[in-house]
């Protein structure tokens, strides 16, 4: 059943269908409820044992979840890859296991086509997945760069080369697309000060700071790279991905909401309800995202956002603490690990230049 549903996504991903979202993500539930022991047990435990009707009732998994269990929808002995968190927080790494990598690389391709970014020739701040082989992030870079090793510009030791950059760029008239996290751009601008890019080219970001002991606003953040890089704030583009995700939104610009693929849905939960909240409130993003065949495919984030017309959202920050009602009271069923409620809209301070980042 693994193959035939991993068929009917694929399809899905390459010729996107609004009305058949719904069923196959009723398919996808059922089948992970079946097939992925730790989410059985979440589920049981929530009482939901009655078939549903839409996808906005199927039981999301809270993100901290897969630093605990192995939320896995097939036999071990199946996975070809394993991704993993940063790990930055201190409470170890999240794990996310694959039985293929077709969704995936489908996934990030049609993503990137889906909105219209350009094919240039990437400069990647990041590792060769050979040399990283348990980041997501590195493995989109690979897919993207079709596993190029003179596009990837951090070494095995993790050294950014400066100075192959600069030579690369020399004399380029041909745009390129300079794709890295936040923090790897805020290492190049220590070394770089001025790079100008050829004309047509664009950045791509993919998040914050977590855990690091440096922080910047995205506001600033944006500004010094254009002031670096001769390019206007509006061809500088953020992605928004996870490891426990196989599929990314993405925005342009600053004070931007991120968009979704077709096979991408979200929703914002308020944490004392446990239920969608009201048009225009703060809430939790909660993601559904067909190409998560090989875990789950509704994940609860710990991330502020609130819906915006037009199907997008703005990113306002993270909670640490919050969990939507009903998801943290079943936490230490499903990984023997507490967590506390906090009301998302308290103690926090909300920008929208906020950096998020879950890699």
């Amino acid at each position: 059943m693994n193959m035939a549903l991993e068929e009917e996504i694929l399809c899905f991903l390459q010729q996107p269908d609004e009305e058949k979202f719904e069923p196959i993500a009723l398919r996808l539930y059922e089948h992970q409820k079946c097939r992925n022991p730790a989410y059985s047990r979440y589920c049981e435990f929530l009482g939901q044992s009655k078939l549903i009707d839409s996808w906005k009732k199927i039981p999301a998994v809270p993100q901290q979840a897969f630093k605990y269990s192995e939320l896995r929808s097939f036999p071990a002995s199946e996975t070809v890859a394993e991704f993993r968190t940063s790990g930055t927080t201190g409470q170890g790494f999240g794990r996310h296991f694959l039985g293929s990598l077709r969704l995936y690389q489908t996934a990030v391709q049609k993503g990137w086509d889906y909105f219209h970014l350009p094919r240039h020739p990437l400069i990647l701040l990041m590792q060769h997945p050979e040399k990283a082989k348990f980041s997501s992030l590195s493995r989109m870079g690979g897919i993207l760069s079709n596993y190029r090793f003179d596009s990837f510009y951090v070494n095995g030791e993790g050294v950014f080369e400066a100075d192959r950059l600069r030579a690369f760029l020399w004399n380029r008239t041909e745009p390129v697309t300079l794709f890295g996290p936040a923090l790897a751009f805020l290492n190049l601008l220590e070394e770089i000060s001025d790079l100008p890019l050829p004309p047509g080219s664009i950045l791509m970001e993919t998040g914050g700071f977590k855990g690091m002991d440096r922080e910047i606003g995205k506001g600033d953040l944006y500004a010094r790279l254009s002031k670096c890089f001769r390019i206007e704030v509006d061809f500088v583009w953020s992605e928004y991905g996870m490891t426990e995700l196989s599929s990314q939104f993405y925005s342009r610009g600053i004070g931007q909401p991120h968009f979704a693929p077709p096979w991408l849905r979200f929703l914002i939960i308020d944490p004392n309800t446990n239920s969608e909240a009201p048009s225009g409130e703060v809430g939790l993003l909660r993601i559904f995202d067909l190409a998560n065949l090989w875990s789950v495919l509704a994940v609860q984030t710990q991330d502020l956002a609130v819906a915006l017309p037009g199907k997008g959202f703005l990113l306002l920050g993270r909670d640490p603490d919050a969990l939507p009602r009903g998801c943290s009271r079943s936490m230490d069923e499903l990984i023997r690990h507490g967590t506390s409620i906090k009301r998302a809209k308290q103690g926090i301070g909300l920008a929208s230049d906020a950096f998020v980042e879950s890699r």
